[in-house]
């Protein structure tokens, strides 16, 4: 046909052209797929270097507590025995916190253990069918009955933990374990919450060991009372309150020595001139000067406490969580929300916050209406003022720096 070799000579010049588009097209997706493969290798290899860190550091994290185990360290012991605590099932609707100190000079364990509220006892004892009304009615349960079952759950609870205790642990580790059962609840009389301990005893190896517990005639209210000498409230479901054969605080491993730094500070001392480790215990020794009974906490796995003071006054008194913040920088407000959560974790009256500098609004907003106190710089000063200390925050070195007494 005529023109068939100009038409033939045009589209395959044309295919030409595409094929060559074609092929800059792949180079192009192909360099792009390189691209994205270096990017996912690279992504996958710092996915592995994190593993493998995280795992090496739990490995040297486990190292170091059985190191700490064979040699009876304090923290080790008290941690070990938190976490074989905390592995022990219960039902649901029991609290989970368990607090372990160990005290290495007498191979004493101290053991807080949070009880259940008494509504764990059903309040209907049975049922009946009534045929004529064609109904099913309870019977309620007697509140004398009530009290003697949930005496029988608290002792039962304190045996069990005391036998796990002896069962995970070695002989000269651990001799001697005292048991508190606290009910953390709202006093119908204050409002207020309030943690009551409802249950206590000490009990040695020697004498735990001579216990039958499958005897199927075993009374454990009797057997805590009688062989255990143990405290056992006779009214848990009025929250009477029982005296604990030891108080956990005098073992919780949290707890470490105070420092007078007051007496260690120049005249009129600039407060930013402090670590924040000297500021936390400037802020114990306040306290301690304002007549608390304080205790300061180490800066490691405190869960978010400093320090703790406790007023002992039977109205206005109770257990009050207190963060120090050295800084020159306005507080976050997510520092005020983990203060709150770590007052209902402590079932503390108060939690209070100390800063150096001040707070925003979202801070004061979140506060309000809540058991939180925030102290700002000035009002920091006004306490040292109200009691004979000689202090003042100077921003000279640190300027624009913040250090958190938590986090260092």
């Amino acid at each position: 046909m005529f023109g068939g070799k100009r038409r033939y000579e045009e589209e395959t010049h044309l295919a030409k052209q595409q094929f060559a588009q074609a092929q800059q097209d792949h180079q192009r997706e192909e360099s792009l797929r390189q691209q994205r493969v270096a990017q996912k290798q690279q992504a996958y290899q710092a996915a592995v270097e994190q593993a493998e860190q995280q795992v090496a550091d739990e490995n040297a994290r486990i190292d170091s507590l059985v190191a700490g185990l064979r040699e009876g360290d304090r923290l080790a012991v008290s941690r070990y025995m938190e976490m074989v605590l905390e592995h022990s099932p219960y039902p649901y609707n029991f609290p989970m916190e368990r607090r372990a100190g160990y005290v290495p000079e007498s191979a004493r364990l101290a053991v807080e253990w949070y009880l259940p509220p008494i509504e764990v006892v059903p309040e209907h004892k049975s049922f009946r069918h009534v045929k004529a009304r064609k109904a099913i009615e309870p019977t309620t349960r007697p509140v004398k009955e009530i009290r003697w079952l949930y005496q029988r759950v608290m002792a039962q609870i304190a045996l069990r933990t005391v036998r796990e205790v002896f069962a995970a642990s070695a002989e000269e580790l651990i001799s001697t374990v005292e048991f508190n059962g606290v009910l953390r609840a709202v006093s119908p009389a204050t409002g207020q919450q309030t943690e009551q301990p409802l249950i206590s005893m000490r009990a040695t190896r020697e004498q735990f060991a001579r216990l039958v517990l499958d005897e199927p005639k075993f009374d454990p209210v009797q057997c805590v009372r009688k062989h255990f000498f143990a405290d056992v409230s006779p009214h848990p479901d009025e929250l009477v309150a029982v005296r604990p054969v030891m108080n956990f605080k005098m073992a919780d491993p949290r707890i470490i020595d105070p420092v007078d730094i007051i007496s260690e500070l120049d005249k009129r001392p600039n407060l930013l001139e402090l670590t924040p480790s000297e500021f936390e215990a400037f802020i114990q020794n306040l306290f301690t000067r304002m007549k608390f009974d304080t205790k300061l906490y180490q800066a490691s796995g405190d869960r978010g406490v400093d320090c703790v003071a406790y007023d002992p006054d039977p109205i206005k008194g109770g257990k009050f969580i207190v963060q120090a913040k050295l800084y020159t920088g306005t507080v976050k407000p997510t520092h005020v929300r983990d203060l709150w959560g770590t007052v209902q974790h402590e079932g503390a009256t108060k939690g209070i916050m100390i800063t150096t500098s001040g707070y925003g609004p979202e801070s004061y907003k979140f506060a309000n209406g809540k058991p939180l106190n925030l102290i700002d710089g000035s009002g920091l000063l006004s306490l040292c003022q109200q009691h004979g200390i000689p202090a003042r925050i100077v921003n000279r070195s640190r300027k624009n720096q913040q250090g958190d007494a938590d986090s260092q």
